[in-house]
């Protein structure tokens, strides 16, 4: 039998040839992201993929060079969702999503030091009035119940995470057993006072005033138990009385809407601040609880410059633990950072904060990523799990194209946006000026993102 010659030739003339043999995808059911290269159209869709079993959890790390069209597909993505009935919520370090909220119909809950929005990080349990999360129960059996059981660890949790975070070092035995005692109290003045929630000015006085009550549970009297749990509460006493004054340290603010399907808190008005984590924590904490207060699910929590976070060790322990509780609470968390690097630029290379942030990324089973510089690739693409050749590729990705690692599958993807889409996410009018009308047919991706 004759042999057939062997034939060369480019890629483009064989899909003509064989124009069939084409990328299979994700599937069709979803927001269509944009061209996959070696197929058709990209589609994805988190909690559809999860009952899928295409993916063990929701959690999503974008990665992106500045101008290489990150913010483009992230707004867009959100934008999108909401055909779906998604929700989302987002923390704003930079004060970016205010035009896609305006395209929502809502305005951005913009929080600053003496501002007059409060949100309380505390707050758990079902929504008060509409302020925000209110009642639960005490913990130990004083209320009685998982629910109360949960909210207690919670609190725990958090109040020690920004401690660390203040502290700059890890709690010793006897600031946890002051923090759980000052809780207890505090938690105990909010429910007799019928309020929602303590609040951390009430966990600041517990600590600076302890009662005999507390002191007699751990074996010790006033004036030493005062003494345990002094630096904590002066270093939280900053976010109560000091610079940082007039955002957490209060009951919720009345009113606030949280039945929108966008919820942003804009924090550019403490972007530069050193405390600029700790913040972002509250925040964080915050929308999440309002989440589960509303029995909200399949919503998207969008934390952007997670940098902030990561860096700080309190605050990055207790992010991770949130992002572990993702599917428990019918949440989708998206991370958004510019470099590959800032995972292990978080800390020493041996340190928990890169532990952490390893953690973290281990936890979000789709990555996205834009392009990044050579040296980039060289240092953490591992981390990523790359191939040779996709570490290569990384490096000369042109705007508006990322390689995804959705589980272990990678995909080439050109994210395609529309003319009317332009206005939601552009971040160039402080560059050149107002963007232009919208033209017919494709639209370029903005240089912001």
């Amino acid at each position: 039998m004759p042999r057939v010659p062997a034939h060369i030739a480019t890629t483009r003339h064989l899909s003509v040839a064989y124009p069939l043999a084409t990328e299979a995808g994700l599937g069709h059911q979803g927001v269509l992201i944009g061209q996959d290269v070696l197929g058709g159209s990209f589609v994805y869709d988190p909690f559809v993929l999860y009952r899928q079993g295409v993916i063990t959890n929701p959690n999503m790390v974008v990665f992106g060079q500045i101008g290489r069209g990150k913010s483009s597909f992230v707004k867009s993505y959100l934008w999108r969702q909401a055909v779906f009935g998604r929700r989302a919520w987002v923390v704003d370090p930079k004060g970016e999503y205010g035009p896609l909220a305006r395209a929502w119909g809502v305005a951005p809950v913009a929080l600053r030091p003496g501002g007059s929005v409060r949100l309380n990080p505390l707050d758990t349990g079902e929504l008060n009035d509409g302020a925000g999360p209110g009642n639960d129960r005490q913990p130990d059996g004083a209320g009685g119940g998982a629910g109360g059981d949960e909210a207690w660890r919670r609190r725990v949790e958090l109040t020690a995470s920004l401690a660390v975070a203040c502290l700059g070092r890890h709690l010793v035995p006897r600031e946890r057993a002051a923090i759980d005692a000052a809780l207890t109290e505090a938690t105990e003045r909010s429910r007799t006072a019928q309020m929602p929630a303590p609040t951390l000015p009430d966990v600041v006085e517990s600590l600076l005033d302890p009662s005999a009550h507390a002191a007699r549970q751990l074996r010790t009297d006033q004036p030493t138990l005062m003494e345990d749990g002094r630096d904590v509460a002066l270093e939280l006493r900053r976010l109560v009385y000091g610079d940082l004054r007039g955002m957490f340290d209060g009951p919720t603010t009345p009113g606030l809407r949280l039945d929108a399907p966008l919820v942003v808190l804009d924090l550019s008005a403490v972007y530069n601040s050193p405390a600029l984590g700790v913040l972002m924590a509250c925040a964080t904490a915050w929308l999440q609880n309002a989440v589960q207060a509303e029995h909200r699910h399949r919503v998207i929590v969008v934390v952007d410059e997670a940098w902030a976070i990561l860096s700080n060790l309190g605050v990055a322990r207790w992010l991770q633990a949130s992002w572990k509780l993702s599917r428990a609470l019918g949440i989708a968390n998206m991370a958004v950072l510019h470099r590959m690097s800032d995972l292990r630029a978080v800390g020493a290379g041996d340190s928990e904060q890169v532990a952490l942030a390893e953690g973290l990324l281990a936890d979000s089973e789709t990555r996205v990523i834009y392009a990044q510089s050579p040296g980039e690739v060289e240092r953490t693409g591992e981390l990523l799990g790359l191939t040779a050749t996709e570490a290569a590729l990384v490096t000369q990705l042109r705007r508006g194209m990322a390689l995804w690692k959705v589980g272990r599958r990678s995909f080439l993807v050109e994210h395609r946006l529309a003319s009317s889409e332009r206005v939601l996410i552009d971040t160039d009018t402080a560059m050149i000026g107002e963007p232009d009308p919208p033209l017919e047919g494709p639209a370029r991706e903005p240089d912001g993102g």
